[in-house]
């Protein structure tokens, strides 16, 4: 464009789609002139011209060489080009259009198009109001003309009604035009409402009205409290405090929930565990007799009659061990005499005030600064709840003032009623209907309606009139149009019409006696429902001006409280600055005390832990000194008891042949060092002599005495060897024992050492705390008081320097007054309680001694009749429990099943016998038939070879 920016249009060039535009590629791109863009656009194979231009018109031309063309072209035809026009050179060029809102020809004639198009819609939309025009003037005349005719003729308006579903067609596109406005307006309405909301909480929220109730007949009023937000500060650090107990309590919570479902599970699973458990009843029970089942009977009655002792026996055992353990100690003390003890010495006796240097707080009642803010915290949540209550008290009392000025609206409009059947000279006074001040509902300064913003328009207006006068505004009378409506006319002339004939009605002849005497009850009846409610309404606004006073009594009340309050909370400011001056060095001091304690814990760790330690070695030690005595033991076991070699053998087995083997090293570590050394010292001979005697003494050991046993030898040598080993690790076990005992001695010095540091840390910290509590003590707390409260009087008149009284409430001067003579009365009556104790402590000594006399005398004439019937002590209870042996009366009658069972079996196998006894005789009998059979048969075949023979 002129501007040398490029306008990129959606090209559909011959039909191509834009899959195939995408393979061209764009060169030579130039603007025209007259704002259209010139470029050539070649593929692959062929070239074109595109041309574009504001009005969204596209050229495209091919460009084809001489070859193609040719081609192409018919060889008929013959282009002629014309010559240029003479005389162009000598002509003036035209001017370039310079203007940017200069449109181009196609833009002007769509232009034109379109006022064309615009001008015919006119002209149509003349016709048709002229149309409608004409037809509401004939409507207008109609309507005159049915305004003229009688009622009786005139048509209603309903009937003018062609279609009704026209108005609904109507009414709906309305309700839709309507919907779409608002959709339309929707977002902008939410921002609005937004704004306004923000504007409302920072602005109106934020501020607490304050409300003023007046008294109807007097000038008492009561106000409310002007509520300030309470501190985040304080509130943010209860709300951390009740957080860590809402978290302890979910998770009890939580465990609680766990059990619970721990416990279902294992009701769950119990009777399946049961069923499990539930041995198999056997389908087929052995028989057993009659006799076997009455002794089983008889001992599951025993057992029964066992198990009763045993459980009496045993309850016994429990009862006589609860009555010992309910016996008390020679030096028991009673819990409850021991802390009423502790508590009359910390209580009773001299107070000791806080400003003594020998006062020491306890750790509950050293004040923090945590413990400071928290104090703060529930002081200032307590005077906003109790400001809290009294507004909605005094806003409950607003509310009832509306409910009665209505109610008394409402009475003041029937005793008017009344009295309009009342002559005037009978008309009592009627009360004046109170109204609302302003401030009692300061609420309503932020409400708005259209009189109010009617008034700030006016305002505007007046305002901007002074600046620059306005004539003739037509959005003020657009805006009196929508707010304002003036009242029908209609309304007025039918009530005046209707009281005319009311008037016209009432016009009767005079009235008979019945009727005056009807009206003479009505005028009683009228009268005394107008003084019954005029007292109504004076009963009303008494009762309101006495709920008035009662409450702007009690606010007075709670108004000094408050202000009490509010000094107390200026002490625990400056207490609070004082603490957090004083915190840092607390603090520090604390760390200091902490790090001491953990110091001991680690210390004290470690002394346990060496003490263990020491234990093991000389449980170590004893092991081996307990090995070194059974080495012995057996060393004097294997020599026997006359032994000629004893004191030989002893001598090898007490010899220190350690000691020698180190000399030896040492020898061969001394020889190889003189050997590097020069020549020319002599030899010291008292040395030799020695080494030469320990090697002797050497080869003496490893040699068996003459006559000595081999292996008598042998076992000294070997016990020589454990002697010396466990002589060894005795040693080492005695100097690590040792060197555990002086680390030990170390570390308790060091603990002491610890523990002294921990006592003047815990000192200083006292001695902190006292100072703190004396700055605290510095500051000055205002105590209201009247003049007739101030009883410290000096020769009878009222000292000027009250610095050195003590301020004292009434009560508890009274209190302390008879507290002196209930001191009396108790110490008295102690005395007495003592005495009578005491009293008691003697009878009870006394009646010990009766008893434990009576008791040793049963427990002689107890053994005595023991040892004339039974000749010794029988212990009863054993016999008792062992008077029959269930265990021995199961067994036998186990025997007894098992003899039974074998008896059976007996008897079954002899039955077994003897049937195969009668099947062994029939088989005998069987084949002794068989024998006397086959030698009938041998006798036959004899006889027949004999006469065989002799034929």
């Amino acid at each position: 464009m002129q501007d040398g920016s490029l306008r990129a249009y959606p090209l559909s060039v011959k039909g191509l789609s834009a899959g195939v535009l995408k393979d061209y590629w764009y060169m030579n791109v130039h603007d025209n002139d007259n704002g259209q863009i010139q470029g050539i656009c070649c593929s692959h194979d062929e070239r074109c011209l595109i041309t574009c231009g504001g009005d969204g018109n596209i050229f495209t031309f091919d460009l084809l060489s001489e070859e193609e063309l040719l081609e192409k072209l018919p060889k008929e035809l013959k282009v002629i080009i014309p010559p240029p026009r003479s005389g162009l050179e000598k002509e003036k060029a035209v001017e370039d259009i310079k203007d940017p809102d200069a449109g181009t020809i196609e833009e002007c004639k769509q232009k034109m198009e379109y006022e064309r198009k615009m001008k015919e819609a006119e002209e149509k939309k003349n016709k048709k109001r002229e149309e409608l025009s004409a037809l509401r003037q004939d409507f207008v005349f109609l309507l005159q003309k049915n305004q003229e005719l009688p009622k009786h003729m005139q048509l209603h308006k309903e009937e003018f009604k062609m279609d009704h579903r026209i108005f609904e067609e109507l009414d709906r596109q309305t309700l839709q035009r309507i919907q779409l406005v608002r959709e339309k307006l929707a977002w902008e309405h939410e921002k609005q409402l937004i704004g306004l909301q923000k504007l409302r909480t920072q602005f109106q929220d934020s501020l607490k009205f304050t409300l003023t109730v007046h008294a109807l007949q007097s000038n008492h009023q009561i106000s409310t409290y002007s509520l300030l937000s309470v501190s985040e500060k304080y509130t943010q650090h209860k709300k951390h405090e009740d957080s860590k107990w809402a978290i302890l309590k979910e998770k009890w919570t939580a465990l609680q929930e766990a059990e619970q479902h721990e416990e279902e599970i294992l009701r769950e699973t119990r009777p399946m565990h049961r069923e499990a458990e539930m041995p198999e009843t056997p389908e087929v029970q052995k028989p057993t007799t009659r006799y076997i089942e009455s002794r089983r009977e008889k001992i599951k009655r025993l057992v029964e009659k066992y198990d009763a002792l045993k459980a009496k026996i045993m309850k016994r055992r429990a009862e006589w061990h609860e009555l010992y353990k309910s016996k008390p100690k020679d030096i028991h003390e009673c819990a409850k005499d021991s802390k009423e003890i502790k508590e009359a010495r910390e209580n009773i006796g001299c107070y000791r005030l806080k400003t003594a240097t020998d006062y020491t707080l306890t750790e509950d009642m050293r004040i923090s600064t945590e413990k400071k803010m928290m104090q703060l915290a529930t002081l200032e949540h307590l005077i906003y709840n109790k400001k809290v209550n009294m507004n909605k008290e005094i806003l409950s009392l607003r509310d009832l003032k509306v409910s009665i000025i209505d109610e008394i609206k409402s009475l003041v409009k029937e005793v008017k009623s009344i009295q309009a059947s009342l002559d005037i000279s009978e008309h009592l006074p009627i009360p004046l209907i109170p109204q609302l001040h302003p401030d009692e509902v300061p609420e309503k300064i932020v409400e708005y309606n259209s009189d109010v913003l009617l008034k700030f328009k006016e305002e505007q207006e007046a305002k901007a009139e002074l600046t620059e006068p306005l004539e003739g505004c037509p959005s003020s009378r657009a805006f009196r149009h929508v707010f304002l409506q003036t009242p029908p006319v209609e309304q007025a002339g039918d009530a005046s019409a209707v009281v005319t004939e009311e008037a016209f009605d009432m016009e009767k002849a005079e009235p008979t006696e019945m009727e005056l005497e009807i009206l003479k009850r009505e005028k009683i009846k009228n009268l005394y429902l107008q003084e019954t409610l005029i007292k109504k309404i004076n009963t009303l606004v008494m009762n309101f001006d006495a709920e008035l006073r009662l409450l702007r009594h009690k606010k007075l009340k709670m108004d000094v409280q408050m202000k009490s309050a509010s000094l107390r909370c200026i002490t625990c400011c400056e207490e609070l600055l004082i603490l957090e001056k004083l915190e840092i060095h607390e603090d520090l001091l604390e760390e200091k005390i902490c790090a001491i304690i953990s110091e001991q814990e680690d210390v004290q760790s470690k002394l346990k832990s060496y003490l263990a330690e020491i234990e093991d070695r000389k449980c170590e030690i004893v092991m081996l000194q307990e090995r070194e005595k059974a080495l012995y033991a057996s060393f004097e076991a294997s020599l026997g008891e006359n032994n000629e070699f004893a004191d030989v053998l002893t001598n090898i087995l007490k010899m220190e042949v350690e000691r020698v083997k180190k000399e030896k090293v040492a020898r061969k570590a001394d020889e190889e060092n003189e050997n590097e050394k020069e020549g020319n010292e002599k030899p010291d001979l008292k040395t030799d002599e020695k080494n030469c005697r320990s090697e002797d003494a050497v080869v003496a050991d490893f040699l068996c005495p003459e006559g000595c046993s081999e292996d008598l030898f042998l076992n000294t040598v070997q016990l020589r060897q454990q002697r010396i080993s466990i002589e060894k690790a005795l040693a080492e076990e005695k100097k690590v024992a040792a060197d555990l005992k002086k680390e030990y001695n170390a570390l308790a010095i060091k603990a002491k050492e610890v523990e002294t540091s921990l006592d003047t840390a815990n000192k200083e910290l006292e001695a902190f705390q006292w100072e703190k509590l004396h700055r605290l003590n510095e500051l000055y707390v205002v105590v209201p008081l009247r003049l007739h409260q101030v009883q410290c009087l000096v020769d009878g008149e009222m000292p000027r320097d009250f610095s050195q009284t003590l301020v004292f409430t009434n009560q508890s001067l009274q209190y302390l007054q008879k507290r002196i003579v209930d001191l009396r009365n108790e110490k008295r009556m102690q005395r007495e309680i003592h005495k009578k104790a005491r009293e008691q402590h003697k009878q009870l000594l006394h009646d010990k001694k009766e008893m434990e006399m009576e008791i040793q005398r049963l427990e002689e004439r107890c053994n005595h009749l023991m040892m004339e019937k039974f000749g010794r002590l029988v212990d009863f209870e054993a016999v008792q429990a062992h008077s029959v042996n269930i265990p021995m009366e199961k067994m036998k009658v186990r025997i007894m099943e098992k003899e039974y069972e074998h008896f059976v079996e007996l008897k079954e196998w002899e039955e077994r016998i003897v049937s195969l006894q009668h099947q062994l005789t029939t088989l005998t009998r069987e084949n002794t038939s068989k024998l006397h059979q086959l030698n009938r048969f041998c006798h036959e075949k004899h006889q027949l070879e004999t006469e065989l023979e002799s034929l």
